[in-house]
């Protein structure tokens, strides 16, 4: 089973080289690595092509933000199941691939998440809060709930039906994907209850109060754009639930 990873990235020329190798120690042989660059300025591009012999797919071009360069690395996969491997973020143990496969395997299941671990930039070992996903109810969309979306792992051809991100909806394009793959097409998925990726802090979404309110906003529209109905309190879980990872 091969499983896709793609990396998409702008502008991080002091983690980059941490992502890709944390992709190439991956213990699972059976791994398709695609890079998507938006024309890096800082010497990004550069670094990556003189590390080109690690990819199997390279891309630096314009894009039109993240979710349109992760579009175009779905796009251009092959694999059986598709990831992602953010441009700030690593695995948690080279084991993660092959846990992901023998799981899928094993559970017979169209998707996969795990628990992921919030990292000081400066140093990935420095813990400051986690993320545990839990076991997998569609109801639990309606509480806040979601599964981390860099540990979130689909079978390829469930894009046909799905469809890919919505890049309209910019910081809250993950939430409305895994709300339209899971809530409202009912795709099965599994938990893998062990941490399976460490992301630095300060995401663009998180990053004020003003972009927080923002994408409270997008987080919304995602219900009402794909026609299902939450109950009027579910914008403000969703929020809510951070304050519990950081205990």
């Amino acid at each position: 089973m091969k499983i896709s990873i793609i990396t998409v990235v702008y502008n991080s020329v002091d983690t980059i080289m941490d992502a890709v190798h944390s992709v190439r120690s991956q213990t699972y042989s059976d791994i398709e690595y695609i890079v998507v660059d938006g024309a890096s300025t800082d010497g990004t591009t550069g670094l990556l092509r003189g590390n080109v012999d690690l990819f199997d797919t390279f891309v630096s071009e314009s894009d039109k933000g993240l979710y349109d360069a992760i579009n175009k690395g779905i796009s251009l996969s092959t694999g059986d199941i598709v990831g992602l491997m953010h441009a700030d973020d690593l695995f948690a143990d080279n084991e993660v691939i092959a846990d992901i496969a023998r799981t899928i395997q094993q559970k017979k299941t169209d998707s996969i998440y795990g628990d992921l671990v919030y990292v000081r930039k400066e140093n990935p070992d420095q813990i400051v809060r986690k993320w545990v996903a839990g076991e997998y109810k569609t109801e639990k969309f309606l509480y806040g709930w979601m599964p981390p979306h860099p540990t979130f792992y689909l079978k390829r051809e469930k894009f046909d039906k799905i469809g890919l991100y919505d890049s309209s909806f910019k910081t809250a394009a993950d939430y409305e994907f895994l709300l339209r793959c899971l809530y409202k097409n009912k795709i099965t998925s599994t938990y893998l209850p062990k941490t399976l990726v460490k992301m630095r802090i300060g995401g663009k979404s998180n990053a004020t109060l003003l972009n927080r309110i923002q994408a409270n906003k997008q987080d919304f529209r995602a219900w009402r754009e794909n026609g299902i109905k939450p109950f009027w309190f579910t914008r403000y879980m969703k929020p809510a639930r951070k304050v519990i990872q950081f205990l």
